[in-house]
């Protein structure tokens, strides 16, 4: 195996380490799921999809989320 295969074995993409820092910042702070769908802007059955695969959140949902919970993105992946 070489190195580059190795390295990406145990790689968490971007996009899902920070879908799991929202659902992790909700639960810290008991949001509900249909107050997190409308920080986003998208209906409840989204974050459904979004938990399968977290490849569509855009950085502008991120940034809305990010808005609404007057919160930086330093704010959030440190929580």
């Amino acid at each position: 195996m070489n190195r580059k295969t190795q390295n990406t074995d145990h790689r968490l993409p971007l996009y899902r380490l920070l879908w799991c820092r929202v659902r992790y910042y909700q639960q810290l702070h008991e949001i509900s799921d249909e107050a997190l769908a409308n920080s986003l802007g998208v209906h409840i059955r989204t974050l459904k999809e979004y938990d399968k695969s977290a490849e569509n959140v855009t950085f502008g949902r991120l940034d809305s989320f990010l808005y609404v919970n007057e919160m930086s993105l330093e704010d959030l992946l440190s929580c």
